[in-house]
């Protein structure tokens, strides 16, 4: 872990799909009075398709650059709490862009969690494989050490949305001061 005691402005949650960000997020962003801001969902508005389309019509190397466009533009703003996508470590720029103004939190949680927090949605386009429990296995193997490069983590197995936020913002406090 990379923690720093310098200033920041924003509050990025990253972390394999399923870990929380986006629930976790909303409630972080209330309890620290900043606005919220859904990565997947800024991807779809502006190319105009879900992100399950976007992979199947062009594949995730589009998805990809979409993203790091976006990144760019967020990433110049202040005092918000924005949930990645799982993938957006796997770019060097798009962390370097995040890491400007924020401080990066990673949300973890084991396989097992994951797969039972993702198995009824079938908006995972990575997941659509014979195994997902494997898949993710091997997707989180691959990204560990783009997640281990964030500022703090914290573990979501057990734990509502709220506790996981009130965890991160007392963490936060040390870093303020």
């Amino acid at each position: 872990m990379f923690v720093s005691a310098r200033r920041f402005k924003n509050i990025v949650l990253t972390g394999f799909m399923g870990t929380g960000k986006s629930t976790v997020g909303r409630e972080l962003a209330r309890l620290m009075g900043m606005r919220f801001l859904e990565l997947d969902r800024m991807i779809e508005e502006e190319v105009g398709l879900k992100i399950k389309e976007i992979f199947s019509r062009y594949g995730e190397e589009y998805f990809r650059d979409r993203e790091s466009e976006v990144v760019k533009k967020i990433s110049e703003r202040e005092g918000l709490v924005i949930s990645t996508g799982g993938g957006v470590v796997l770019r060097r720029e798009n962390m370097d862009a995040l890491r400007k103004k924020g401080i990066i939190v990673w949300l973890k949680a084991k396989p097992e969690t994951i797969l039972k927090r993702t198995l009824s949605s079938d908006e995972r386009p990575l997941l659509n494989v014979d195994d997902p429990e494997e898949r993710i296995r091997e997707l989180l193997q691959k990204r560990r050490p783009y997640y281990e490069e964030a500022d703090l983590s914290v573990d979501t197995d057990g734990l509502s949305p709220l506790q996981v936020a009130e965890r991160i913002k007392s963490l936060l406090r040390q870093y303020t001061h």
